[in-house]
């Protein structure tokens, strides 16, 4: 199932909402809590209670008072490191604007908590959302707005389209190994016919090795296309296996047959094909589990948190639509991808359009001069878009327009690929039933 996001022609505002609702849904998302001591510098005591982590922040809040005691910005951290000395042993400290926090006795232990600290805290500062991007961001304009709804709408069509493409390959495939069959049941027609002849008789044997030695090249046909598949994400991820203390960073890359788990060293811990994935949980919009089911052995389940996961998401629910279970605390994503989802014929064409008219040069010759004047002039107006922002929605209109197109005759490729598939599949299954009774014949 392809589905693209729509944009309607009042979508300004909304992208306003939106970012305004992620901001908030951000502060209460929480990513993961530990119980742990602080030491509060006020009064010269380790204070016990919870550090929490959110997508935009660290917390602490105190277990006999609630109090708040912590809480700032991660992109306002200067540094994390693990430390100790005579007082203080397997401690962690978080360097905030010349304030350093200390953090003791965590659970499950302080590598674990360390590993993602420093996780979020890197792709917070490498990511459009770390200190730079959101000063900027409270400046932006309603362009700015605009062009992020189409990067992000644009990002998701060529995610579809590069699992589309791939599926086309398979099918090509497919086609190409029936070619083979049908080959390979003339050769065999050939054989049986010499062989039902008593006189050549002598010479079958020769004429069945020849049969035998095409295998060979077909094995080795595979293995070079599985070794050429394309990666449609990767994201640094981490990685819990089994027990919560056994956590280590590391990567996970789709493939559209499927997903595949690394260490840093780029080295496989395990691969899931799609066929043999039972279930992905996804627990919050920054942590999913996948999971393998066996009868008389332990399932095959690997815990996966990461700040990039969002992005990853759209592109696993593509591909395991019927294998997905979205949480509680990730049922808000249920909600924001469906809501504005529809059928090619009336996504992301038909709803830019009506903004093309009003971003598009005032040269242009599409409708009139006059009109199209006008409606830029109130257009940057009311939405304070300039000229340069203009343009470049202009741009990504028309990628957009081209990506909806290629994708529609790609559909229609594989639909006629599909129906020759079926049709050379009956032949072969009739050739094959054919082939095998003159052979029960022959015995």
């Amino acid at each position: 199932m392809i589905c693209f996001t729509a944009i309607s022609p009042g979508f300004g505002g909304v992208g306003l909402e939106e970012d305004l609702k992620d901001e908030l849904m951000n502060e209460d998302i929480r990513i993961h809590s530990w119980p742990c001591s602080y030491y509060l510098d006020t009064s010269k005591q380790w204070v016990s209670g919870r550090l929490t982590l959110t997508p935009v922040a660290i917390k602490f809040t105190a277990d006999k008072t609630g109090e708040l005691l912590v809480n700032f910005h991660l992109s306002s951290i200067d540094e994390i490191k693990k430390e100790s000395s005579n007082l203080i042993f397997s401690s962690l400290t978080i360097l905030e604007k010349n304030t350093k926090h200390w953090f003791s006795s965590l659970q499950p232990n302080r590598n674990v908590v360390f590993n993602i600290l420093e996780h979020f805290w890197r792709e917070q500062l490498l990511s459009s959302q770390g200190a730079g991007a959101e000063a900027a961001a409270l400046q932006s304009t309603k362009g700015k707005e605009l062009i992020g709804l189409l990067t992000g709408s644009q990002k998701q069509l060529e995610d579809t389209a590069k699992v589309l493409h791939y599926q086309g390959e398979q099918f090509d495939n497919i086609m190409r190994g029936l070619n083979k069959i049908e080959g390979d049941m003339d050769v065999a027609d050939r054989l049986l016919t010499e062989l039902e002849s008593p006189s050549l008789w002598s010479f079958s044997s020769k004429l069945w090795k020849a049969l035998l030695e095409i295998k060979p090249k077909e094995t080795a046909t595979v293995s070079d296309s599985k070794n050429q598949e394309e990666i449609l994400i990767r994201i640094p991820v981490i990685i819990t296996h089994r027990t919560d203390s056994n956590v280590k960073p590391g990567k996970l890359t789709l493939f559209a047959s499927g997903l595949e788990i690394s260490d840093c060293n780029s080295q496989v811990i395990h691969r899931f094909e799609s066929k043999d994935v039972d279930d992905i949980r996804v627990h919050t919009p920054y942590e999913i589990s996948v999971r393998q089911r066996f009868i008389g052995k332990p399932d095959t389940s690997y815990r996966l948190l990461s700040a990039k996961m969002p992005e990853a998401i759209p592109i696993l629910e593509m591909q395991f639509s019927k294998k997905m279970q979205f949480l509680e605390d990730a049922l808000g994503i249920v909600g924001a991808q469906k809501s504005p989802q529809v059928d090619l014929g009336t996504s992301v064409w038909q709803a830019a359009t009506g903004l093309l008219g009003g971003v598009v040069q005032p040269g242009s010759p599409v409708g009139g001069r006059e009109g199209m004047d006008n409606d830029q002039v109130q257009l940057q107006k009311q939405e304070k878009i300039s000229q340069e922002e203009a343009k470049e929605l202009k741009q990504i209109l028309k990628k957009l327009k081209g990506l909806a197109l290629e994708t529609e005759a790609e559909l229609e490729r594989q639909d006629e690929a599909l129906d020759s598939i079926t049709t050379s599949v009956d032949r072969a299954t009739l050739n094959i039933d054919k082939q095998n009774r003159r052979i029960k014949k022959l015995t």
